[in-house]
């Protein structure tokens, strides 16, 4: 299986369309998990204590009763109708939208322009200057564990850029951050997972490269390189979990590097299950001092990320080539 059908897969089954045996949900309930309608105010149907449910305009996560066929009540008032590709509530029509596949689009046709061109301006820009910052002490974070996994996206070409902006898969953070996700790694074992890391420590040319090749619109979804990130300070950490038995990364409520609202940290949608290997993934990384980006369930920020300076080294750098 090639590396982007892999992760076809995966994003298919992340968005809840691979329905676990315990479920009793039909394919066609199965295939409804989803938003509909603007991206601005969407509708989402999701999966919760054995049941469809719907969240939106006017709907706070109510539970849909099958009337018949495809049509279903909708608690406290109204009616929905599962067809493919398309829900109707109440009359209205509101077809099925993978959001973040839709900007993810959008920002692949804006930087495939010219990325060697749009690395050497990086490359050339300078960060913003900062004093009274603790020395960066990076380290690999599978030195203090092997056991923690990685899948790090932005070493390949399959990632919202599209481009490789690494130049190996690595993933650096400062020492206490590091040794904080050896113990959570180690804390996670007794109940069946380990960490995968998607991204650590990131240059501070990469982050200009998001900013400069991002559309306008979707900035919300990037670091402004003029204030620096945490990523670059070595103290933040995109991560998921991975199931001990099988070494496959777990299904969550939305993708990894989503630029949609599935990727909020307290999302109602996708399945009970998915949610609750979220809340896991929460408690774990708190329990060491870190803290979810609201926005991003899988980033999380180490509580000392202040007091590290902006990092500028390469990859290649920091392996000593």
């Amino acid at each position: 299986m090639s590396m982007l059908v892999r992760r076809s897969f995966l994003s298919i089954a992340a968005a809840g369309f691979l329905a676990p045996a315990v479920l009793a949900q039909t394919k066609a309930e199965w295939a409804a998990i989803g938003q509909y309608g603007d991206k601005a105010a969407p509708f989402t149907v999701f999966e919760k204590d054995g049941a469809l449910h719907i969240d939106g305009e006017g709907f706070q996560s109510a539970r849909l009763t099958l009337i018949d066929g495809n049509r279903y009540a909708v608690m406290g008032g109204g009616e929905l109708v599962l067809e493919k590709g398309t829900v109707r509530l109440n009359g209205k029509t509101l077809a099925f939208h993978d959001f973040g596949a839709e900007t993810r689009d959008r920002i692949h046709k804006a930087v495939r322009a010219d990325p060697v061109l749009l690395r050497k301006r990086a490359l050339a820009a300078t960060p913003p200057v900062e004093t009274d910052r603790l020395p960066s002490d990076l380290v690999d974070v599978t030195t203090i564990d092997p056991g923690i996994k990685l899948d790090i996206w932005y070493a390949t070409p399959d990632n919202f850029m599209g481009i490789p902006l690494y130049e190996k898969p690595a993933a650096y953070m400062q020492r206490p951050a590091a040794q904080a996700l050896g113990r959570i790694h180690k804390a996670l074992a007794a109940k069946g997972y380990g960490l995968l890391i998607h991204d650590a420590y990131r240059p501070w040319y990469v982050t200009w490269m998001f900013w400069d090749a991002t559309p306008p619109e979707d900035h919300v979804f990037v670091a402004d390189p003029s204030q620096g990130s945490r990523h670059n300070r070595g103290c933040a950490v995109d991560v998921t979990l991975y199931d001990l038995k099988t070494g496959k990364a777990v299904e969550m409520p939305g993708r990894y590097d989503e630029f949609s609202t599935r990727s909020y940290a307290d999302f109602v949608g996708g399945t009970t299950a998915q949610r609750a290997r979220r809340a896991v993934l929460r408690q774990a990384m708190e329990a060491e001092g870190f803290t979810v980006y609201p926005e991003e369930w899988w980033h999380f920020d180490f509580n000392d990320w202040k007091r590290y300076p902006i990092g500028t080294r390469t990859f290649t750098q920091l392996a000593g080539g």
